[in-house]
């Protein structure tokens, strides 16, 4: 047996990612407390310069906000230069629309007032997100900018971003019975009242054999995005369901990652 050390040439192709836990973005009250808590984990690439940034809303029916949801997408962004950002947002039954939605648009605004520290490049924010967050993505997408989503103390939550990612999202929570929205909520909460010519490029991808949130839900939203003339692609997967096996697929992210590529350039 030689005693001899062996050679491992390694190629840097790869730098290191950042795992930053539980950054405090807001305070916001519930029907338990004033004051709840709404954390987001950070993956941030190795770098000597300002970078782009994903921030990943997860689903969960709007009862369940679990931001270590869906890792491979979000390191596979994260190996691919992208700051990625998975927030958690309020929920029911503790809180109903539009919490969560002013949840999000906080989170956006939290990681651009910080963008330094974190090395975010405040003028490329995109969102993703899929089933519930994919219709918190929306409401992110459709009111870029705006500020025609005035709700209570909260008078401006507009949080310009530069593309949105919809995966398989709800486009009519009332449909999950789940009590997120009010009836009389229930034109104030469809998104795609908001959609105008400023609206952010959304790409949106479903599975034909959902059978939790039809495929006709992103149809709807899908063709009200390019009647007001926004920049909109959809694409339909073939035999996958609601967040299986199918969404961690390379063909998947993959795809995922050339619209941000895209709509992020320098």
């Amino acid at each position: 047996m030689s005693n001899e050390s062996k050679v491992l040439n390694v190629e840097l192709t790869k730098s290191k990612i950042h795992f930053i836990p539980d950054v405090v973005y807001a305070q916001e009250p519930t029907f338990e407390t004033p004051n709840q808590l709404l954390k987001l984990d950070l993956l941030v690439p190795q770098s000597n310069r300002l970078l782009p940034t994903v921030v990943f809303v997860t689903g969960g029916a709007f009862i369940s906000a679990n931001r270590a949801r869906m890792p491979q997408l979000r390191f596979k962004l994260a190996e691919h230069g992208y700051v990625v950002a998975s927030v958690t947002y309020r929920t029911v039954p503790n809180s109903h629309f539009p919490a969560p939605v002013i949840d999000v648009k906080s989170a956006i605004r939290f990681l651009k007032a910080h963008a330094k520290k974190f090395l975010i490049d405040p003028n490329r924010v995109s969102v993703v997100g899929d089933s519930a967050g994919g219709y918190l993505t929306t409401f992110a997408a459709v009111t870029n900018g705006s500020k025609q989503f005035n709700m209570g103390e909260h008078l401006d939550q507009s949080s310009e971003i530069v593309t949105a990612v919809d995966l398989y999202g709800v486009l009519d929570p009332i449909r999950l019975g789940v009590g997120f929205v009010a009836q009389k909520d229930a034109d104030a909460a469809n998104p795609i009242k908001y959609i105008t010519k400023d609206s952010a490029p959304m790409l949106l991808m479903h599975g034909t054999a959902d059978q939790i949130v039809p495929p006709v839900e992103t149809e709807r939203l899908f063709n009200a995005l390019v009647e007001a003339g926004v920049e909109a692609e959809r694409y339909l997967v073939p035999n996958a369901g609601h967040s299986d096996d199918y969404w961690v697929q390379d063909a998947v992210i993959d795809l995922v990652i050339a619209w941000l590529d895209r709509h992020n350039k320098t």
